[in-house]
């Protein structure tokens, strides 16, 4: 059942990658808030590579696929932290959330949630083959300690969250991210491991329907 169910996923969020895209070329590409959009496309990507191994079998090849998964994590996921602080700042007043500083900050820490994830998780991973729920995927042969980079990219996205429902009453930002962190703290007595990946799409919803909430109500916003 799994592997329709990646599969599925994999189709919403090919959904929301074209809709995105299609607001881009209507709003511009040179927005922070766009960088959602690779975040979208590497989930797209690993779901389908989930829903795919068990006919591409074991080899080489499901391998590499597989690799590309945990790079595209390492490098894609972190760029939610520019997001978070293009977000904040269409939504604060506050002048160091909002200036060059603002921005500089932003960018360094997602320099190094990138650094973090590389060097815990990706440099000279180990993948072995794993057998799980129908999926057939290959995942790390070792436990690399808490997650830095998801700790960190988590926390930036639940401030912006708060300073949206805050300032703008627009709520679903943070509920995304706080269901997110509850689904992936809390095991759910069920007998598939994609289920608990809804929870990951929630959030994705939350925040494409953040990024069309901010660029409807632009004229009502303050200027950067």
């Amino acid at each position: 059942m799994d592997p329709y169910i990646y599969a599925l996923y994999s189709l919403i969020y090919l959904f929301l990658f074209l809709w995105g895209l299609k607001s881009s070329i209507k709003n511009g590409f040179i927005l922070l808030m766009n960088v959602l959009l690779l975040v979208t496309f590497g989930l797209i990507y690993d779901n389908l590579v989930l829903a795919l191994g068990s006919l591409i079998g074991e080899g080489t090849f499901l391998k590499t696929m597989n690799l590309l998964r945990f790079w595209f994590h390492a490098l894609f996921t972190p760029l939610l932290i520019l997001f978070s602080w293009a977000a904040a700042s269409k939504t604060t007043d506050i002048s160091w959330i909002k200036g060059r500083g603002g921005l500089l900050f932003a960018a360094f820490l997602t320099i190094a949630m990138i650094i973090s994830e590389l060097v815990q998780n990706t440099l000279g991973i180990k993948l072995v083959p794993d057998r799980s729920n129908g999926v057939l995927s290959y995942d790390s042969a070792a436990s690399h300690g808490p997650p830095i980079m998801i700790i960190g990219v988590t926390v930036t996205l639940l401030i912006a969250g708060f300073i949206l429902w805050i300032k703008r009453k627009w709520k679903w930002m943070a509920i995304g991210v706080i269901l997110m962190g509850i689904g992936s703290a809390v095991p759910l007595p069920l007998e598939s491991d994609a289920a608990t990946n809804g929870f990951e799409l929630i959030l994705l919803l939350s925040l494409w329907a953040t990024n069309d909430y901010l660029e409807k109500n632009r004229p009502r916003l303050r200027p950067d």
